[in-house]
């Protein structure tokens, strides 16, 4: 639903903005205090504070369980505020280290950006540790759910002052609302978290060794979301060297790269996580039962994700139009995010594939080895992004913006390194995860007749509304996917049942 609701707040966003200075200047704003909810929120907090909490649970211990909780929330909440002031005052030697390509009246604009939005990103950080308090209790939908309200915060913004106000100062107020939203979706938690955890005392138990297994764990996650934050910002300041616009591409193109690895890879990976790190037993059980986990999670996550990948290479042009295309955002700009959303294609499966197995390391209570890896991928990524970015398209004498498209292929490319390492780091520490070569084979053959048959009834569709058009045809793609995996007989179950955790066997 959150996913869902933040396509149409994208849409509206294209809308008013399309690939103005404005949208270039808020989208590389909005990189800055998410940078600190990343390095702080959801991916750190899942890898370091579930397995701890959770296991605490399984084992019965709630009193411990409580007091480990409240000291990470303090933890935050003080480290957290300090950032927020020094990222404020520091806002313009920021702008200049991640778009030195910025200057002038977009400089400036981006500056008062990011000074507006650092607060928001604070409320969002607590947020997410209110995400890791009730995924532990298998509670997912409320935690997944209350981003909601922040897209609509922006939404109704968009749709209330654009139209009326300039585009610099419809930027600043979409700012604001998104720190209102912040604070919403952090209240709308709360209630609930409270029962599991009322009352809640605010003390820095640095003395319990559960916090500082939490904190020994934060540290290398933190540095690992760390280099990866790092890429994306060296994606952002080598796209703001491109021509105007380049920098909201890929930022739009992102958006939909990103929607597959939230609703597959992130979503199965987040319910996996706190299961995994509940299993008790013996070494050769608990392998066991990852073993099984894994297998399931990665056929469902392919299931979903291969289509999603030949959608975007073959009606990446449709999935563009009949999310974005309106007011500003016409046709140049719907083939530029389609460039970039094709080389975002190529490292999908990698990408969500290789979360689910960093949450096997993570509920092992290791976080050591998915640093290491991400530290080669992000290494590689920026390597590769360089040259694809700005050197090659000199090279090939083509335009300049091909260049972003060449971003999103490198970070595919350095996926797969990635995705590679730690699949055989897992083998070795808990056995081979079973693997269908051929079922695979038959996702990507139906995945790519299907996308074939959506490409030709787009050409000879009488209708050209982009939102009539791609939703038909789009619709038509999916369901002719699913009628071939039928008949391939690669359809997961309708019902996906999962064995008791192994403290309530009897």
């Amino acid at each position: 639903m959150s996913r869902l609701i933040g396509l149409v707040r994208e849409r509206v966003f294209a809308h008013y903005f399309g690939t103005s200075a404005a949208a270039d200047a808020f989208r590389a704003a909005f990189r800055i205090p998410n940078f600190l909810q990343n390095l702080f929120g959801e991916g750190v907090l899942s890898a370091s504070f579930i397995p701890v909490y959770a296991r605490l649970r399984a084992e019965g211990k709630h009193e411990e369980a409580s007091r480990v909780a409240e000291a990470i929330f303090a933890l935050l909440f003080l480290v957290t505020s300090v950032l927020v002031v020094a990222g404020v005052f520091a806002a313009p030697w920021l702008i200049d280290a991640i778009a030195p390509g910025f200057h002038g009246e977009t400089r400036q604009l981006t500056i008062r950006l990011v000074q507006v939005l650092f607060p928001g990103a604070a409320l969002l950080v607590l947020s997410a540790w209110c995400l890791g308090i009730l995924n532990s209790h298998r509670k997912f939908f409320l935690s997944y759910v209350a981003p909601v309200v922040w897209n609509i915060s922006i939404i109704a913004i968009l749709l209330w002052k654009g139209g009326h106000l300039a585009e610099s100062k419809l930027a600043i107020a979409t700012a604001i609302a998104s720190v209102i939203g912040s604070g919403l979706q952090f209240l709308v938690q709360l209630p609930t978290v409270m029962r599991y955890l009322w009352p809640l005392r605010i003390h820095i138990h640095l003395g319990s060794e559960q916090v500082r297994a939490v904190t020994r764990s934060f540290t290398p996650v933190f540095i690992s979301r760390g280099v990866v934050q790092i890429s994306a910002y060296v994606d952002s300041m080598l796209a703001s060297f491109l021509p105007q616009g380049a920098v909201a591409a890929l930022s739009y193109a992102q958006t939909l790269s990103l929607l597959p690895v939230s609703l597959f890879g992130m979503a199965i990976s987040a319910a996996e996580l706190p299961a995994m790190s509940s299993e008790l037993g013996s070494q050769e059980e608990i392998a066991s039962a990852l073993r099984n986990r894994l297998a399931r999670g990665l056929e469902n996550i392919s299931f979903f994700v291969i289509p999603s990948a030949a959608a975007f290479v073959i009606l990446g042009d449709l999935v563009v139009a009949t999310i974005y295309r309106s007011g500003h955002f016409q046709g140049h700009d719907v083939s530029l995010v389609w460039k970039v959303l094709a080389g975002s294609a190529i490292g999908l499966l990698a990408s969500t594939s290789g979360r689910l197995y960093s949450s096997a390391f993570y509920a092992l209570r290791n976080t050591r080895t998915p640093l290491n890896f991400a530290l080669i991928r992000v290494t590689l990524t920026l390597a590769l992004g360089y040259f694809f970015a700005l050197p090659l398209p000199r090279i090939l004498g083509v335009d300049r913006l091909w260049g972003v498209a060449g971003l999103t292929l490198s970070a595919g490319v350095a996926g797969w390194v990635e995705f590679a390492l730690l699949r055989r780091a897992l083998h070795a520490r808990i056995g081979k995860v079973g693997f269908s070569a051929t079922r695979l084979a038959k996702l990507w053959i139906a995945a790519t007749l299907a996308a074939a048959a959506g490409y030709g009834l787009k050409h000879i569709s009488p209708i050209h509304q982009p939102l009539v058009l791609g939703s038909g045809v789009l619709a038509a793609f999916a369901l002719l996917y699913l009628a071939l995996a039928v008949i391939f007989g690669v359809a997961p179950p309708a019902r996906i049942k999962r064995p008791l955790p192994h403290r309530q066997k009897r």
